[in-house]
């Protein structure tokens, strides 16, 4: 499902919004703003686990698009995120290992969006992202996808180390990408995979990759010292698809 209305200003619409049910991923609150409507709309985006941003007014005057956010301004996401467990039964109903890509803290909406799209290509049967400090399913993600977004889910979790744990309960084992890794194509990347990719400057936090089995590095061979994300997403992920295909 698709929302039409990716910003939203005002007491009234943010409301109706939250209890209409569309999905929130960041509201921005006038700092000091303690009447009881914007109370009431912090009250209810904590209930939906939206992230709360107290901002200057100043700052709300310049993201607003009507100049008249009375104090609130709503960022709703392009798409609905979808369920972890959905991903791993969509795998089952196929017949296949479970393949995934975890994203630990992409913040470049075009980035995340060429991920998506790869992960669909790939045959990846799902995208997961942490709630914070990483980019939503914006309109920018939803362009850059290709369309992708209408076939991948994408699920937001609070805690992408406790998310390995419990997929790893379920018979997962998770490979991250890190330049101090064994050589990619030496590994084997077979089976029920999640494969990790981090952020665009620092790669993946400690504590994620701690979570993880195996670290795969990419052979460079050049004068710069990493890829963007979305390309060695894609050069591991079809490193994953080419053992698959070869048994």
């Amino acid at each position: 499902m698709r929302y039409e209305e990716l910003t939203i200003e005002g007491r009234n619409a943010v409301m109706e919004a939250f209890r209409s049910g569309k999905t929130i991923d960041k509201l921005f609150v006038q700092d000091g703003c303690k009447d009881g409507p914007v109370q009431s709309i912090v009250r209810e985006a904590r209930k939906h686990d939206a992230i709360i941003s107290f901002v200057p007014r100043e700052r709300l005057d310049q993201m607003s698009e009507t100049g008249k956010h009375q104090g609130v301004i709503a960022y709703a996401a392009a798409y609905e995120y979808a369920q972890v467990e959905d991903m791993l039964e969509a795998a089952r109903e196929k017949g296949e290992p479970p393949f995934l890509f975890l994203l630990d803290g992409i913040e470049d909406p075009h980035n995340l969006g060429a991920i998506i799209r790869t992960a669909n290509l790939a045959g990846a049967h799902g995208v997961i992202i942490p709630k914070h400090r990483a980019s939503g399913l914006t309109a920018t993600v939803a362009r850059t996808s290709a369309g992708a977004l209408n076939y991948t889910p994408v699920a937001k979790v609070t805690n992408l180390g406790s998310t390995i744990e419990e997929l790893k309960k379920q018979g997962m084992w998770f490979v991250c990408a890190d330049m101090g890794g064994e050589m990619m194509y030496r590994m084997n990347l077979k089976g029920p995979i999640g494969l990790v990719i981090g952020n665009e400057g620092s790669g993946v936090s400690r504590l994620v990759r701690e979570k993880c089995d195996m670290t795969a590095s990419i052979p460079m061979k050049g004068d710069i010292d990493s890829l963007n994300a979305s390309v060695a997403a894609g050069v591991l992920a079809y490193e994953i698809v080419r053992q698959r295909i070869m048994g």
